[in-house]
C-alpha cells in the first residue's frame, strides 16, 4: 500500500503542521483555478492605526445604558439585544429560542449578531445606533458579503471530493485509513462531520460551512506523506490562513450544550466526539492563535476543555487561549504518555472520558502549593528540549548557547552605531517567525517600508532588485507569515505602546514583540527629568508585560559611548544596571574596528538565565542577501587592523618579520576573545 502512495499525485504543499504558515505553492493541474492571482493584503492591526485608546469594558456598558439597550454580562463578550434585526430572537436547529443575540467583545468593542450575521467594530456598532437608520446596513453583512476570489476553487474541490465510504477499491480506502489513522474512526462519525477525501491529492477533505450551515465558505485539506517508515500530515486552507475563521464542528452544537472540548486537528475531534459523545471543535489554526472574532460561539459553554495536543507549545498555548475564554470555567488536559492526542489515545484503546475527567483547572488563587505544582515541574523535567524553547535554524550557534528562544522571556540587545543592529534582529525575529512565531515589530528608528524590504530580502536569501518576476512569489510566501508591524516611528508613549502590544497579544496571540529600540520612548516619560529613572522605568513595565502576557520581549538599547579600540560589555549599556538585571539574556553585537573595512563582527551572550552558559560566535555578513547567517560567495580577505596601541599593522607577508599572534588570527578568519574570561567549554 505504500508503494500506492509514494507513486500517487502528490499535493504540492501549502501549509506544514503546528502553525508554520508558507503559503499555498498550488493543486493538481486538473483541480487549479486558472493562473496565479494577487492576493489581498494581510489586516492590519486597529489599535495602530488609531491614537485613541481601545474601548474598555465600563465605557461599553455605560454607553448601552445610555441608549437603553437591555444587556447580559458573559465570560469573554456582553450580550445585548441586536439593533441589527427586527426581532432579537434566534432560532437553532432544535427549536430553542434565546434572546440577547448580538455579542460584543469587551477587550476590542468588535461585535458580532447570531440573528443578521452582521459584524463590525465598535465605532460601526455606534454609527449604526446613533444613525437612526437601518442598523444592519451598518455593519458588514455575511450573509450579503461578495464572494471571496477561492469561491470557485472550493466548490471545484468539494464537488470532486468524495466520501471515504463510497471509494469503489477496498483497499484504497484501507490506505487512506492507515495513513490517517482512522482505522478505528466509523463512517458515522466521518458522515456527520461531513468529512470527504480528494483522490488525485490523497487528502481529507474538512468544510467550512456558513453559520447556519446556508452555503460553504470554506475548505480545509490534509495530506500524508510517507517519510521513511512513518507518515508526516501537511495542511492547507482556503481561503488563507488569515481569512479561515472555521470552528469545524459548529453546526453540530446545539444551545443547550453547556460543555464543548476544544482540539488543535480535525482528526482529534473525530475521535473525541465518537468516543465520548461530547460537543467537539477545532480551532482554525491549531495551537498558532486563536482569533477573537470566534469567542461569541464560545460564550454558551459553562465548561471549556482544552485538549490541543502531546507537547509543552500545545500545553503553553492551552494556557493562552484560557485567558481569553475566562480561565474559570476552563481545564486544560496535560500533555503526557499516557495522555497522548486523542485519535492516538483512541487507537492506543485509552478511556479518553477518563482522561478528560482528569483535566486541570486553568484558574487558580495567587499563592499555590508544590503539589499543585507538582506535575508541572515533572512536565519540564520530562521535557527538556521543549522546555529550551524553539530553536533558531539559521544560527546553530546561539543554539548552542541559549538553548532555544522562551515565552516569557526579556532579551536585552546592544551592539554600536553602524554594526548592523537593525538587520541582524530582523533576521533573528524572521527565523523565528518562519517557525510559526507570531510577532510583532515596533520599528521606531526606521520605517516599516525599509525593514519590510530588508526582511523580504532576508527571506528570499538574495536581491529582488535583479529579479523583479519573482517579487510576487517571494511577497505571497513572506505575507503568509504571522507577521506584523506598529506603524508607530520616531519618539512615542510607552503607555501608548503597551496598550498597543496588549491589543495585538488578544487579537493576534503575539508570542515575540521586537521594539528598536528604547530611546525613542524616554522623550515622552514626564515622570521624571532624569533619564535614568524614565529608563528604568520602561525597562521595567516591558519586564512585567513580558512576565504578565507569558510573551518574549526583545529590546534593543544604545550602548553608552566607549572607544573604539574598546569592546562592549554588560556595562557599557545605556543607563543603570537595570536592564541587565531585568534581563533574561543580555546579546552584544561586537565590531571589531578595520581601517579597511566596517569590521570583524561577532555576537556575545554575556548573560543566559536559563541555563548560565554565555560565549561569543562570529558573524559574517552576507551584502547580498542582507543576512548574516548565510557566509558570502566571495570573501575579501582583511589586510589592515588597529593593533592595541591604536597604530596600524599591515598583514606581513609569508616568512616575514612584523607578524604578530593577534594579527595572524584576525588575518585567518579566527575571532578574538572578548575581555572576560573564557567560556567556551561551559558553552559545550
Amino acid at each position: 500500500m505504500w508503494a500506492r502512495l509514494r507513486g500517487g499525485y502528490p499535493l504540492r504543499i501549502l501549509l506544514p503542521l503546528r502553525g508554520e504558515w508558507m503559503g499555498r505553492r498550488g493543486l493538481p493541474r486538473n483541480l487549479a483555478p486558472g493562473p496565479p492571482r494577487r492576493r489581498y493584503g494581510k489586516e492590519t492591526l486597529q489599535a495602530l492605526e488609531m491614537p485613541v485608546l481601545p474601548v474598555t469594558a465600563t465605557e461599553i456598558r455605560q454607553y448601552l445604558r445610555g441608549h437603553g439597550i437591555p444587556f447580559q454580562d458573559g465570560h469573554s463578550c456582553l450580550r445585548a439585544l441586536s439593533p441589527f434585526a427586527e426581532s432579537s430572537r434566534l432560532k437553532d436547529q432544535t427549536g430553542v429560542t434565546t434572546s440577547f443575540s448580538l455579542f460584543i467583545d469587551k477587550t476590542t468593542g468588535r461585535f458580532l449578531c447570531m440573528t443578521s450575521l452582521a459584524e463590525g467594530s465598535w465605532e460601526d456598532f455606534q454609527a449604526s445606533v446613533e444613525g437612526g437608520g437601518d442598523g444592519a446596513k451598518e455593519g458588514l453583512l455575511l450573509s450579503k458579503a461578495p464572494e471571496f476570489e477561492d469561491s470557485e476553487e472550493v466548490r471545484r474541490i468539494w464537488n470532486r471530493a468524495v466520501p471515504l465510504w463510497e471509494l469503489p477499491d477496498e483497499e484504497e480506502v484501507q490506505l487512506a485509513d492507515t495513513m490517517f489513522g482512522l482505522t478505528k474512526v466509523t463512517d458515522d462519525t466521518l458522515k456527520r462531520f461531513s468529512v470527504r477525501y480528494l483522490r488525485p491529492a490523497r487528502s481529507l477533505v474538512f468544510p467550512w460551512f456558513s453559520p447556519g450551515g446556508s452555503g460553504l465558505r470554506g475548505l480545509k485539506l490534509l495530506e500524508a506523506k510517507c517519510q521513511g517508515d512513518g507518515v508526516s500530515y501537511e495542511e492547507t486552507t482556503i481561503p488563507r490562513p488569515s481569512a479561515y475563521h472555521n470552528l469545524f464542528g459548529l453546526p453540530l452544537i446545539s444551545r443547550r450544550d453547556a460543555e464543548v472540548v476544544l482540539t488543535s486537528r480535525e482528526l482529534d475531534s473525530l475521535a473525541l466526539n465518537q468516543s465520548t459523545g461530547l460537543p467537539t471543535l477545532t480551532l482554525p489554526r491549531g495551537t498558532t492563535c486563536l482569533p477573537p472574532s470566534l469567542l461569541p460561539y464560545l460564550e454558551q459553554f459553562r465548561r471549556i476543555v482544552f485538549w490541543l495536543g502531546d507537547d509543552l507549545r500545545s500545553w503553553e498555548a492551552a494556557k493562552l487561549f484560557a485567558r481569553k475564554l475566562n480561565p474559570k470555567r476552563c481545564f486544560l488536559v496535560r500533555p503526557g504518555d499516557q495522555q497522548p492526542r486523542p485519535l492516538e489515545a483512541l487507537n492506543r484503546g485509552f478511556n479518553l472520558s477518563r482522561i478528560l475527567r482528569t483535566a486541570l483547572p486553568a484558574w487558580h488563587k495567587s499563592i499555590v502549593s508544590f503539589r499543585q505544582l507538582r506535575e508541572e515541574v515533572l512536565g519540564e523535567l520530562s521535557n527538556v528540549e521543549q522546555v529550551a524553547g524553539l530553536r533558531w535554524s539559521r544560527f546553530p550557534d546561539l543554539n548552542r548557547i541559549l538553548k532555544g528562544h522562551r515565552k516569557g522571556e526579556l532579551t536585552v540587545f546592544t551592539g554600536p552605531t553602524g554594526s548592523g543592529k537593525t538587520t541582524f534582529i530582523s533576521e533573528y525575529a524572521l527565523d523565528l517567525c518562519s517557525q510559526g512565531v507570531n510577532t510583532l515589530w515596533g520599528s521606531f528608528e526606521i520605517s516599516n517600508v525599509r525593514l519590510a524590504r530588508v526582511m523580504l530580502t532576508q527571506f528570499a536569501e538574495g536581491r529582488l532588485e535583479d529579479q523583479l518576476d519573482k517579487y510576487d512569489h517571494w511577497a505571497d510566501r513572506f505575507e503568509d507569515l504571522p507577521l506584523y508591524f506598529m506603524t508607530f516611528h520616531g519618539q512615542q508613549s510607552i503607555r501608548t505602546v503597551i496598550d498597543t502590544m496588549q491589543h495585538a497579544v488578544y487579537v493576534y496571540d503575539i508570542c515575540h514583540v521586537v521594539i528598536d529600540n528604547l530611546q525613542f520612548m524616554m522623550g515622552h516619560e514626564q515622570l521624571s527629568t532624569d533619564r535614568i529613572a524614565a529608563q528604568d522605568y520602561i525597562i521595567g513595565v516591558f519586564r512585567k508585560f513580558a512576565t504578565d502576557n507569558n510573551c518574549h520581549v526583545t529590546l534593543v538599547i544604545h550602548p553608552r559611548k566607549e572607544d573604539d579600540d574598546k569592546e562592549l560589555q554588560t556595562a557599557s549599556i545605556f543607563g543603570s544596571a537595570k536592564a541587565s538585571q531585568e534581563a533574561d539574556n543580555v546579546l552584544i553585537l561586537q565590531d571589531r574596528k578595520l581601517v579597511t573595512g566596517p569590521g570583524k563582527r561577532y555576537l556575545q551572550v554575556s548573560k543566559n538565565r536559563f541555563d548560565g552558559d554565555v560565549g561569543v560566535f562570529p558573524l559574517e555578513f552576507n551584502k547580498n542577501s542582507l543576512t548574516f547567517s548565510i557566509p558570502p560567495k566571495n570573501k575579501a580577505r582583511l589586510k589592515k587592523i588597529k593593533d592595541d596601541t591604536g597604530s596600524v599593522a599591515k598583514k606581513p607577508s609569508s616568512g616575514k618579520k612584523g607578524a604578530t599572534p593577534q594579527n595572524s588570527e584576525i588575518c585567518s578568519g579566527q575571532v578574538p576573545t572578548p575581555n572576560q574570561p573564557d567560556t567556551s567549554k561551559r558553552s559545550k
